[in-house]
């Protein structure tokens, strides 16, 4: 706690006694209600700067995603409140700039995890329901265990971070597929010339997961399980979004959909 603060807000209160002599209840209520606005305004710093980097949004701002996460229990399931920020932050950015459909599906990648955990998460928020909660592979040139090499780059077989909005179905070499339309320049805005879609696969299970410490790797696509990839590609399809998270810092400070 900053000693200054300290002092300011003792010097406040003597100053409220001194005066209190003399006032009336009213004028009294009035000053303690000045001297409370006060000291809370000396206590809530316009920008809060995170471990990540990153300056939370105030408050009064994160009030909708706060109160989202919290009535989902997204925490419960694992999903970090500061990637949940960003990933609403950019969706609301996107669908201000009229890019999504009217389906209001958020899913989020959460690449910090390793792949024999369940780290992606399909949410409804018009329903304020957490859908879908899987796994889901990376590139196999990102990484074994954990994804932390990206790229936006033709045959890198890396994953690529960021902002996607689904775009239509279709059958290809992995069956029943989705086009992922990458949404922000330089990071990957290449994806659907790589044809960088979701696919079910085999070793996307959680057998595998168990069984080995990590599950199978793509050419970069967002693989997920055989069993629930048709569902999941059904609640995301026709301009929902998809965000793949990981604390990288040169996306972090250039991203235009996670910034203020």
């Amino acid at each position: 706690m900053n000693p200054n603060h300290l002092k300011n807000t003792s010097t406040k209160k003597k100053i409220l006694r001194s005066c209190a002599i003399g006032m009336s209840s009213a004028t009294l209520l009035i000053a303690g209600i000045l001297l409370i606005a006060g000291i809370r305004s000396e206590a809530s710093p316009a920008n809060i700067v995170t471990e990540r980097g990153i300056k939370a949004v105030k408050p009064t701002e994160r009030s909708a995603a706060l109160s989202a996460y919290e009535e989902m229990n997204l925490c419960e399931a694992g999903l970090d409140l500061h990637v949940f920020e960003m990933a609403m932050k950019g969706f609301e950015k996107l669908r201000n700039e009229g890019r999504t459909g009217t389906d209001s599906v958020l899913a989020i990648v959460d690449f910090t995890k390793p792949s024999r955990q369940k780290r992606l998460f399909v949410i409804d928020l018009k329903s304020r329901k957490l859908e879908y909660h899987t796994y889901v592979s990376h590139g196999r040139n990102s990484g074994l265990e954990y994804a932390t090499r990206f790229s936006n780059k033709p045959s890198s077989h890396m994953s690529s971070l960021g902002f996607y909005v689904t775009r239509k179905t279709y059958q290809g070499s992995n069956g029943y597929s989705l086009q992922l339309d990458g949404c922000e320049k330089g990071v990957n805005d290449k994806a659907l010339s790589r044809a960088i879609v979701m696919h079910a696969a085999a070793y996307a299970s959680e057998q595998i997961a168990r069984g080995r410490g990590y599950i199978g790797r793509s050419f970069g696509c967002p693989a997920v399980p055989a069993p629930l990839h048709r569902p999941i590609i059904d609640k995301l399809k026709d301009g929902n979004v998809l965000f793949m998270y990981y604390p990288d810092q040169d996306y972090l400070e250039n991203s235009s959909l996670i910034k203020g």
